[in-house]
């Protein structure tokens, strides 16, 4: 069985992640080839698309947003992603009962007393109705649940009940209050239902989109458990490979594998970026020791294809710190870009330490 190597299965990664050269397609294309791209904070995928796509518009984005072609909701990981509307109707039913179950596993002892089913029957016309902040909307049913924290429920109801955020909140260089709204209401259309097929569907989408992967790496990234039978349905039609620890690794037929000597262009990605999150392992793009970055919400510079520095912006100054030495040619080529992202931001000044 073919083994790769660490550096072949990076190459493999960015360029399925449209990170080994800058792609012509519109943000719509990129976003549904990535199957989303996370967005706990509302401007970040506006650096993710920058850092993949040839002569990016931000507007383009805020576009999809406000016409309702793109929407903001939870799927992957009980973590907010900037996903296309189809997905949406597809991908939550899919994740739903994952959103419930992290959901309680963390709220629970919150919740004395509620029974979930009603609390999402008593939620959900508060938000079918107009736009409503989680915990306003929580206010207006706690009296069924007396002694329960308004911000509890409504927490627990982005899990329950299928809601996306509205705009202005997530438009480019534009903040708003976190509204939400039904998925149905907002898209004019029902939810799909969740099917075996759906969810074989989107094992062969992340393979995809990220290079080959063991079956950790899949529930890592989606958070879905009980994947065994879908990998079981879909591997007749699947590559193998193994790591260099011998983990088994899947990938689709045509998936990308670049030559692993393939140079990598320095590249900004922003906080939460699934190129980083999206593995159980994830040495293949970063090291053990600057894990823990990566759940704090740093932002990352890479540098010869794998997590080299983080870097940050504020008062219009991008500043750099390199997690390891860098050479001249990296800083060069380092500043090169950041120039590009201070363009896209309109900071003023760029600053890496020696």
């Amino acid at each position: 069985m073919v083994v790769l190597g660490r550096r072949a299965l990076n190459r493999a990664l960015l360029a399925r992640q449209l990170l080994l050269r800058r792609h012509e397609l519109t943000a719509f294309e990129a976003v549904e080839r990535l199957v989303g791209l996370q967005a706990q904070e509302p401007q970040e995928p506006y650096v993710g698309l920058w850092s993949r796509l040839a002569a990016f518009d931000p507007l383009e984005l805020s576009t999809l947003i406000e016409e309702r072609t793109a929407v903001r909701t939870l799927v992957m990981r009980r973590t907010l992603h900037v996903v296309t509307a189809r997905d949406a109707l597809t991908l939550r039913p899919v994740h739903q009962p994952m959103l419930r179950a992290r959901m309680w596993a963390t709220l629970r002892r919150a919740l004395p007393g509620v029974d979930l089913a009603e609390l999402a029957e008593a939620g959900r016309p508060l938000f079918e109705s107009e736009p409503r902040m989680l915990t306003a909307a929580a206010r207006e049913i706690a009296d069924r649940w007396p002694g329960v924290a308004a911000r509890d429920l409504g927490d627990a109801l982005s899990c329950l009940v299928p809601l996306v955020q509205v705009p202005p909140r997530g438009l480019w260089g534009q903040r708003g209050a976190a509204l939400h709204v039904t998925v149905d209401r907002w898209l004019g259309q029902s939810l799909v239902r969740d099917t075996p097929e759906a969810v074989d569907g989107l094992v062969l989408r992340y393979l995809a989109a990220y290079g080959p992967a063991a079956s950790a790496d899949i529930r890592a990234w989606s958070g879905l458990s009980g994947l065994r039978e879908s990998v079981g349905r879909l591997r007749p039609r699947l590559r193998v490979f193994r790591d260099e620890r011998g983990r088994e690794l899947l990938d689709v037929p045509e998936g990308e594998l670049p030559d692993p000597e393939t140079p990598a262009p320095v590249r900004f990605l922003p906080a939460f970026d699934n190129a980083v999150l999206g593995f159980d392992d994830r040495s293949r793009i970063i090291d053990q020791e600057h894990r823990g970055l990566s759940v704090r919400g740093a932002r990352f510079v890479l540098v010869d294809g794998r997590v080299g520095a983080t870097w940050t912006l504020a008062g219009g100054v991008l500043r750099v710190e390199p997690l390891r030495p860098l050479t001249r040619p990296e800083r060069d080529e380092v500043a090169a870009e950041a120039e590009s992202l201070l363009a896209l931001h309109g900071g003023d000044s760029f600053n890496l330490p020696s």
